[in-house]
């Protein structure tokens, strides 16, 4: 029997979704698997056939249990813990009033989150026969795995994250040695290829070498929610967008941005333009209440479309996207921006493109100088407070006599329906989206582990075009044997100069995307279904614990 241990959700991105998939993946091929996370919605997933609560007072809860469309079943075990969630970057979460980066915390803290973890995992093994355990995550949660192993004999793997070497490992001697720990003694060590195996080897002690415990899993993709469609029909798959979007709940409305624009021009410093940022108050993990309107003003069948997915902080680079799009529209001035996420960069990012609609390089500067306090640098990456990539690529324009140029551009071409951001999405919504657009863009600018949009874009026929750096210049690199040298450099961006080479490559992408478009579709199908991973998953880990599929699961 496989147990999975998570200490997050199944709903976003990054390793949330790693982990819903593969756990979905599994139940279609007729394994059961005891899944140990934190999801307060488990009824959303229909891979789950039942779920129980572990209340700290010792009493369980059975949530729910139903039959479910698949072979192999989900059964789900939330701990119930305090208020406190340690996490490697601050976002919001319903269940929880004290949601802190883990190196914020105390190390009683973090001990009190193993120890419940460990009561909890401890309990689903002895009561469901579970032989191995897979962990997300070389920090707190493999910890959990190790201590099982080292009270009952239970081996286990671990799949380190991107997230985890920077916002934990890097910056926090406590994590680097839970890592060191942890992974040595772990029967696998899994990395989506040989750019994060290097990484998760650089970030451990000298004396840790576990160089005979990797192995690779590649990321994957669901390829038979992501199909491609023609541009004709794409219309027709916003239609299915427009269903899927019409029992959620909605957040910011368009009044809310009115009012914030009418108030930014006139904050005089950095700080006055925090408080107009910070008043914007509503549930940014919900869709714009206005979206539909929005995404219908586009021309799909003419306009070419680029997207953006991914958290709405400096760490992922949205502010370069945007720092490109005067000279992007002044090439095409079809050219529409969809930026799909949530976080605290958003409205600074709508100010900015105000500020350059209106030629107002005051406000700009202000946002550029002063962006990653603005969002109040939540991502972990250190450094100060500009959005250096857009400083630098603004001083590069005015050394070279062309900043009035640019910005003469930005007041011909920008103009609010040509970026279009959508608040927050879940695959639900993406599945749909992702085939109606012709390229994606994804200028991270921190090396991500596994960039999970990039084969989500690869299986919808969009175009992918990402910084060639960490997990993504391992996914390009992937598929570098299927196209011609061109098409592969059009993908690649600088991570040194990502806005410049987000201008020389967009165009470039548009056009490569529709000649190619089949066979990207056919790299994700061949290399990155989800079958293939959560099959490699498995049989690693009725390796070492010898598990049989389709076990039989007790009931609580």
């Amino acid at each position: 029997m496989i147990g999975i241990l998570h200490g997050y959700l199944l709903d976003g991105s990054g390793s949330n979704l790693w982990t819903r998939c593969v756990v979905e993946s599994l139940c279609m091929q007729g394994i059961d698997v005891q899944l140990v996370c934190q999801e307060p919605h488990a009824d959303k997933f229909d891979c789950i056939a039942s779920a129980h609560r572990y209340r700290l007072d010792g009493t369980v809860d059975t949530l729910f249990e139903r039959a479910t469309p698949y072979p192999g079943k989900c059964v789900m075990h939330q701990p119930e813990l305090s208020d406190v969630l340690p996490v490697f970057v601050w976002d919001k979460y319903e269940q929880f009033s004290t949601v802190v980066p883990m190196v914020d915390l105390p190390d009683a803290a973090l001990q009190a989150y193993v120890e419940r973890n460990v009561d909890v995992v401890l309990e689903v093994v002895q009561r469901y026969g579970v032989t191995a355990l897979h962990a997300n995550h070389a920090a707190l949660i493999a910890r959990v795995a190790q201590r099982v192993k080292e009270e009952m004999g239970i081996p286990y793997t671990v799949m380190p994250h991107g997230s985890e070497l920077e916002y934990a490992l890097k910056p926090d001697v406590r994590f680097r040695r839970m890592a060191d720990s942890v992974l040595a003694d772990a029967s696998r060590v899994f990395v989506h290829g040989e750019e994060m195996r290097r990484r998760v080897q650089a970030a451990l002690s000298k004396d840790v070498q576990i160089g005979d415990a990797f192995e690779t899993l590649p990321l994957g993709v669901h390829t038979s929610q992501f199909q491609p469609v023609p541009r004709e029909r794409r219309r027709e798959k916003l239609g299915r967008l427009y269903v899927a979007l019409d029992d959620k709940p909605r957040g910011r409305r368009p009044e809310q941005l009115e009012t914030m624009l009418s108030e930014v021009h006139t904050a005089a410093s950095a700080a006055a333009l925090r408080e107009c940022f910070q008043r914007v108050r509503y549930d940014n993990k919900t869709p714009d209440a206005d979206l539909e309107d929005k995404l219908s003003d586009i021309d799909w069948e003419h306009d070419a479309v680029l997207l953006f997915v991914g958290r709405l902080i400096a760490a992922k680079g949205i502010q370069t996207g945007l720092a490109a799009l005067p000279l992007l529209l002044a090439r095409d001035p079809g050219v529409r921006l969809i930026v799909v996420g949530h976080g605290p960069l958003r409205e600074p990012m709508e100010a900015l493109l105000w500020a350059l609609q209106r030629g107002d390089r005051a406000l700009v500067n202000r946002v550029v100088d002063h962006g990653r306090m603005l969002e109040g640098s939540p991502d972990g990456t250190g450094g100060g407070e500009q959005l250096e990539e857009v400083r630098r690529f603004l001083d590069d324009l005015d050394a070279r006599g062309e900043l009035d140029a640019y910005y003469a551009l930005a007041c011909e071409h920008v103009r609010p329906d040509r970026v279009i951001f959508t608040g927050y999405l879940t695959h639900a919504e993406l599945q749909h989206l992702f085939p109606c657009c012709d390229a994606g863009l994804f200028p991270s600018l921190v090396k991500e582990a596994g960039p999970l949009v990039f084969l989500e874009a690869l299986a919808s026929g969009c175009f992918p075009l990402g910084t060639y750096f960490g997990g993504m210049r391992a996914s390009i690199d992937g598929i570098a044997d299927l196209l011609p040298d061109y098409v592969v450099n059009a993908m690649k961006l600088d991570p040194r100069d990502t806005v410049t080479d987000i201008v020389t490559n967009v165009a470039g992408a548009l056009q490569m995307g529709v000649r190619y478009k089949d066979v990207l579709v056919g790299a994700a199908r061949a290399r990155h279904d989800w079958t293939s991973v959560g099959r490699t998953l498995a049989n690693a880990l009725e390796e070492i614990g010898a598990v049989a599929p389709s076990g039989r699961v007790a009931h609580i």
